[in-house]
């Protein structure tokens, strides 16, 4: 990685812009950064982290307002642009924090985003070409170019000379730490917590797996209660010998359960016969107590049946006259339904000469029919009276239908003739729309042909406008160009004749004792010429003539590139003509206008077609309905005078029909309700005297069976009779009275009962007291098995499942023995780890070791070869972490001791090597990235000049590798001994930046 230029812009103390060109520094090998306190040094090294990674070291990191210069006018944005070769690639970064400004309209501030940008040059094409403008994208691009983090950059570009001397003198976890940023080590962290994640995990499991083990052993503890015999073991999680027990215990558990279940399997079959005696015995004493009841109950049913007998006599008389009675119950139904239907006739007879008229009340039935057979006949004569009045009403409607189809043709008549009175204007105005539509189409056509030149014209006329900046700027660039060119030339020349006016040192410095001068010949040399102030060497020309050449390059480029903005400005002028851009767009907007407006009006010419020939349909249409009701209206006089003369003579002929009535159906219905009132009359009078007839008849008939069945008179025979309900109950009474009385000699007639009858009293309760006393030992016998049975069911379970838990345990346990041994190896806690090392520290100790071994390349030549870094892996005291040491041998004592008993300047030197070795195997480490800039932070003041002289060697030797070192210094002798200085100079205004001992 290589820094070229680096433009500031109200960043830190810098008020304004300002720009450092860091090629000539690179040229000289070594620079000096320097200036008064709070000038703003480091913030020239903040800047270069700030472009790379976008934010800055320390703790202004997290407050991009602490970026922005207070000396900063309101209207500069903070900018950092830093133009770099990296891997080979030549990029110009450049970044803007966000920053609060103030608002474009109205008052108060309004905070703008961040912004980025990464650019490319490309050599080929002469230009800068854009990459990205993604904070994300830049930040991946970068990191994966240098290979580094930001904390990597700040440790290995911009050395900190205090932090490595307190790196020195630090123990084995601060190195540890500051080691493990660098070399990103976290992927062996990771394994370490993984490890011990892993051994809490299979801890957990193991301890998971004893708890469910011992859970199993509670439950059969508690299944098994007294029956274990002994009690469960005392153990806890995690003891040795857990699975052993419990299985052990749970064998002795399974054999005392067995035991009880023999036990209770024998005391059940004793409960089981005693039940069965008992049940046997209430079984013959619930039978002799029934047969007992059944005797004495039967005893008591014969007193009952004596005591009835006088009742039972009547009743059996009584059922003898309801037998006779029932040869009379014909004759006595007979005369009732007689004597019913008389009554009900006379009733009916009463109601229908009631509803008659007067004369006719009292009239017999034979002049009733006459009356209404004459009624009849005057129906019959109504029937073409009724025909006649239907169609005079039908007359009626077929008169108002036609007066009404009268109406409606004079309204369509009217409206027709009103519709074609307008015929000839709506034709005109539908003619008119169609030939507007088509007009506009032929011009919409036309203003479409425009539009695209003249679109064409407006945008070359915008190309040339936006151009004439483009030429200003580039006739700009290639005047500088030029003038750089001349001053690289010049400076050549001038490198040049002052070399050539001091060649004789250089050649004198190749004269060798004895051997002639390359010039004059001679083998002695007494005065050979010396170097002086200001000497100017080969390379120094050689640099000047490849600036010179390089100078000649971008002018010629710039002037390539002046000529391509004038070829294509003028070809956008003779495009678009001299014609202002904003007149263009006013009238290429017209016309616009205009095609819009005329293509719609277009777009309406099929619709107009369609109107019109709709309003040409609807014409006809209106004809055809005019001529239609000029021939109905002709018609209809005709019809409306037939119908007047047929409801004369109907009206006529239903006035002699209808008489006093108010209409032929009045004057029939009230035939018809004269007709049937004396019929109904009639049919009554002839029906009472039938009935009347027939009751006469039957009273005969019921005296004569009544004298036949033996009874005085017919009342008697009827009070006799029985209905049907009163005799079911009399037989019921009788029957139950025999049954009853057989049912009492046949139980008393027993066997059994009368055995029973002789026995003593039983007692069935007690019985029966004995007889659930022995179900209850049976159900507690039973349940007694049942629960050995399941104990010892449940004890086989558990025992199962314990035996599983155990299996399942011994797996568990070896991967936590193997696990927990790894974490303690790799965490150093472990027994096995004689130096204590934690697997990260073992491979920094490694990077450590490559370090000081890299170090020391540089300390020797510092320290005059006095002084070798080592690394030392000696196990530390107290229980602290070991493998992160690091001494220092002393050849002149040729003792090795710890870096914290250096003195200051042999610190400074030290950490210095320290941090250049550093560099090297982090640059190694991130993929061998070229670091040709480096950047040293203060420490020289504490050096002496024998010491500064041989650092500062050791410091040119970097050149060597095309190295450019920064040295941030107060140090005065430097200034004396570095040519090439970058000042930062701090005023009221703000910090400036100047370059000394430079071309620049």
């Amino acid at each position: 990685m290589r820094l070229h230029r680096m433009k500031l812009t109200a960043f830190g103390p810098f008020g304004g812009t300002q720009e450092v060109d860091f090629d000539p520094l690179g040229e000289a090998g070594i620079f000096l950064l320097h200036g008064p306190t709070g000038a703003g040094k480091t913030s020239v090294l903040d800047a270069v982290c700030f472009a790379l990674y976008g934010s800055v070291p320390g703790v202004r990191q997290s407050n991009s307002a602490a970026l922005r210069s207070d000396h900063a006018e309101t209207g500069a944005r903070t900018e950092v642009v830093l133009e770099l070769t990296v891997a080979g690639r030549h990029l110009e970064i450049g970044r803007q924090p966000p920053w609060e400004r103030p608002k474009k309209r109205g008052t108060g501030t309004t905070i703008e985003k961040a912004q980025s940008w990464l650019r490319e040059y490309d050599a080929r094409q002469g230009a800068w070409k854009d990459l990205s403008r993604s904070h994300q994208e830049i930040g991946e691009e970068i990191g994966q170019l240098l290979g580094m983090s930001m904390e990597q950059f700040c440790q290995v570009v911009l050395l900190p000379q205090g932090d490595f001397a307190r790196f020195l003198r630090a123990d084995a976890e601060a190195r540890g730490k500051l080691l493990g940023r660098l070399f990103d080590t976290r992927r062996f962290a990771a394994v370490e917590q993984w490890l011990a994640q892993q051994r809490k995990a299979t801890e957990a499991q193991v301890k998971a797996a004893d708890e469910r083990l011992l859970a199993a052993a509670q439950r059969m503890s508690q299944a098994a209660g007294r029956a274990a015999g002994l009690p469960l073991p005392e153990l806890a999680a995690g003891e040795p010998g857990l699975a052993e027990g419990v299985l052990g215990w749970a064998a002795c558990a399974r054999a005392g359960a067995r035991e009880t279940l023999t036990v209770a399997r024998v005391a059940q079959d004793a409960a089981h016969r005693a039940r069965t005696a008992a049940g046997e015995h209430l079984d013959a004493a619930r039978e002799t107590h029934r047969l007992q009841r059944r005797h004495a109950e039967a005893r008591q049913r014969a007193v009952l049946l004596d005591e009835r007998a006088g009742e039972h006599r009547a009743d059996q008389e009584r059922m003898e006259r309801a037998r006779k009675a029932e040869s009379v119950a014909p004759a006595l139904s007979l005369r009732a339904d007689a004597e019913a239907e008389q009554q009900r006739t006379a009733a009916e007879e009463a109601r229908a000469r009631q509803a008659l008229p007067d004369p006719l009340t009292g009239a017999e039935a034979a002049a009733l029919a006459t009356a209404a057979r004459r009624a009849h006949e005057e129906l019959g004569t109504l029937t073409a009276a009724r025909r006649a009045e239907q169609r005079l009403a039908e007359l009626g409607r077929e008169r108002a239908e036609v007066e009404r189809e009268e109406r409606a043709d004079q309204e369509a008549l009217q409206e027709a003739s009103q519709w074609l009175a307008d015929w000839d204007a709506v034709m005109h105005e539908h003619r008119a729309r169609i030939d507007a539509a088509q007009e506009a189409a032929t011009r919409a056509g036309q203003l479409e042909g425009r539009i695209a030149p003249a679109r064409e014209q407006l945008e070359a006329a915008r190309r040339r406008d936006s151009l004439g900046s483009a030429v200003a700027e580039a006739q700009e660039a290639a005047h500088a160009a030029a003038d750089r060119a001349g001053e690289a030339r010049e400076h050549w020349l001038n490198l040049k004749e002052q070399r050539l006016r001091t060649i004789a040192a250089e050649l004198a410095e190749r004269l060798t004792d004895g051997e002639p001068c390359a010039v004059c010949g001679s083998a002695a040399h007494p005065a050979p010429a010396r170097r002086t102030e200001g000497h100017v060497d080969r390379q120094a020309e050689e640099n000047a003539l490849a600036a010179h050449q390089r100078a000649e390059q971008a002018r010629t480029r710039a002037e390539q590139a002046l000529a391509q903005v004038r070829e294509t400005r003028a070809a956008a002028t003779a495009a678009a003509g001299e014609a202002p851009a904003a007149e263009l767009a006013a009238a290429l907007h017209a016309v616009e206008q205009e095609y819009t407006r005329v293509r719609a009006l277009a777009s309406t010419l099929h619709a107009a077609r369609e109107a019109l020939s709709r309003e040409e349909q609807e014409h006809g249409r209106r004809l055809a309905a005019r001529q239609d009701a000029e021939t109905r209206g002709a018609s209809r006089t005709s019809r409306r005078e037939s119908l007047a003369r047929e409801q004369s003579v109907l009206e006529e002929e239903l006035s002699r029909a209808r008489g006093r009535a108010a209409s032929v159906a009045d004057r029939t219905r009230q035939l018809q309700r004269q007709a049937e009132l004396l019929g109904g009359a009639a049919e009554a009078a002839r029906a009472a005297r039938e009935a009347a007839e027939r009751l006469k008849d039957a009273d005969g008939r019921l005296a004569e069976a009544a004298y036949r069945a033996g009874f005085d008179t017919p009342q008697a025979a009827a009070a006799a009779a029985l209905d049907e309900a009163a005799h079911r109950a009399l037989q019921r009474r009788l029957d139950a009275w025999q049954q009853e009385d057989l049912a009492v000699r046949a139980v008393l007639a027993e066997p059994g009962t009368q055995a029973a009858a002789q026995l003593p009293p039983a007692d069935p309760a007690a019985a029966e007291r004995a007889a659930e006393e022995a179900e209850r030992a049976l159900q507690r016998a039973v349940t007694a098995r049942s629960a050995a049975e399941e104990r010892c069911r449940e004890l086989d379970r558990l025992s199962r499942q314990a035996a599983t838990e155990a299996r399942r345990l011994a797996p568990l346990r070896e991967e936590y023995d193997r696990v927990a041994r790894l974490a303690g190896l790799a965490a150093g806690t472990s027994a096995d780890n004689e130096r204590r090392m934690r697997l990260e520290s073992y491979v920094l100790a490694a990077r450590l070791e490559q370090v000081a071994a890299a170090a020391t390349a540089r300390l020797q030549r510092m320290s005059a070869g006095r002084y070798t870094l080592v690394h030392s892996d000696d196990r530390a005291g107290r229980g602290a972490r070991s493998g992160l040491g690091l001494h220092v041998i002393d050849a002149w004592t040729g003792r090795e001791r710890d870096t914290a008993s250096l003195s200051g300047g042999e610190t400074f030197f030290a950490s210095l090597a320290l941090a250049l070795g550093l560099a090297d195997v982090v640059t190694d480490e991130a993929g061998g990235v070229r670091l040709d800039t480096l950047f040293i932070d203060e420490g020289f003041g504490s050096l002496d000049d024998q010491t500064l002289d041989e650092v500062l060697d050791v410091l040119d030797s970097l050149r060597e590798r095309d190295r450019t070192v920064g040295i941030v210094s107060h140090v005065a002798d430097l200034r004396r001994r570095i040519h090439a200085q970058l000042e930062v100079v701090k005023g009221r205004e703000g910090s400036i930046v100047r370059q000394r001992g430079t071309a620049s």
